[in-house]
């Protein structure tokens, strides 16, 4: 079950010890391996994939893994590696669409150690981390904290302030983000470029900042999910294009589909509060109340305004529950 992992960061971008005030070999041990098997039929199969890789974090000694929700959305079967060697299975125990965060209970002892939650650590620009795949020093990277700032993604996701690191990890899936007091401090979701305004713009890794677990851990151990009302969800991609929102395309399961929503269609307004960010978007999309709310659009459509009216869903209803072992 274990990756191909014959490649390794460039050396010069590779963590050094003597940098670093605790015992840097010792963290990058907690970050471990994952794959993920997702059913042919699953609901995110197709955009998503049905084998998925990446790395995930030990951050208890029970066993209690952290990861990006992504990675094992649907998943029947997850294995887990470590540094040590072996592979043990692991159990979905749930995810969360707002965060993004996953998590998955070890079916098996890791011999390694957990990482502390670095929730009381302050983490700003300037910042030294190191971002981290399994695989120790080889596999992770020196970077630096470039900016803590709002992310909003075309997919119905929105973070106030993600955190954004560079160089860019090649492989930033579920990779731990570990400040400078060996704590996990965030987990790595996406590579994009990022722009300042005063620089060209630059390949970064957007990392999901951990004092947002939490408020959720304990309801997702519990019920799989954050306990609080699913926002509504529309299954619409949206992108920002020179101040305007456009529609970039359409889930074909989720509701905007059925509406005749087109590709193209610039969004103007939620109800009569215009929007011109995607972020703006999104915020008005959910405050219109619930899953299972109406959602009013004011649309331009080859210079005609149309009104579209959406009824939202829950988005968890459309995927495979985790399966109990």
């Amino acid at each position: 079950m274990a990756r191909n992992m014959d490649w390794e960061i460039p050396s010069e971008f590779q963590p050094k010890p003597e940098d670093y005030a605790y015992d840097l070999d010792v963290a990058l041990g907690g970050v471990l391996g994952l794959q993920a098997t997702v059913p042919e039929d699953a609901f995110t199969a197709g955009t998503l994939g049905t084998e998925r890789a990446g790395s995930a974090v030990l951050i208890g000694k029970d066993g209690l893994v952290l990861t990006i929700g992504y990675l094992i959305t649907e998943a029947e079967s997850i294995w887990l590696t470590s540094g040590v060697g072996g592979a043990v299975p692991g159990h979905v125990l749930g995810y969360d669409q707002e965060t993004g965060f996953g998590l998955v209970q070890a079916l098996g002892r890791l011999n390694v150690q957990p990482l502390e939650l670095g929730t009381k650590s302050r983490v700003g620009a300037g910042d030294k981390v190191v971002l981290a795949a399994e695989g120790g020093r080889k596999h992770a990277v020196a970077a630096t904290v470039v900016a803590r700032q709002e992310f909003a993604g075309y997919w119905e996701y929105l973070l106030d302030r993600a955190i954004f690191t560079a160089p860019a990890h090649p492989f930033w899936g579920g990779a731990a983000l570990i400040s400078a007091d060996g704590s996990l401090i965030g987990v790595g979701s996406l590579h994009v470029q990022h722009s300042n305004g005063r620089e060209l713009r630059r390949d970064v890794n957007m990392v999901v900042p951990i004092d947002l677990l939490p408020p959720i851990l304990d309801d997702m151990m519990t019920y799989g999910r954050a306990n609080r009302p699913p926002r509504p969800w529309l299954g619409l991609y949206a992108a920002e294009v020179e101040d305007a929102i456009v529609v970039a395309g359409l889930s074909d399961r989720g509701p905007a589909s059925k509406t005749g929503l087109k590709p193209g269609d610039r969004i103007l307004a939620v109800r009569d509060d215009p929007v011109s960010s995607l972020a703006a978007f999104w915020r008005r999309v959910w405050a219109s109340g619930p899953a299972g709310s109406e959602v009013v659009l004011q649309v331009m459509r080859d210079e005609e305004k149309m009104q579209v009216r959406i009824p939202s869903t829950d988005r968890t209803r459309l995927l495979k529950a985790p399966r109990l072992h």
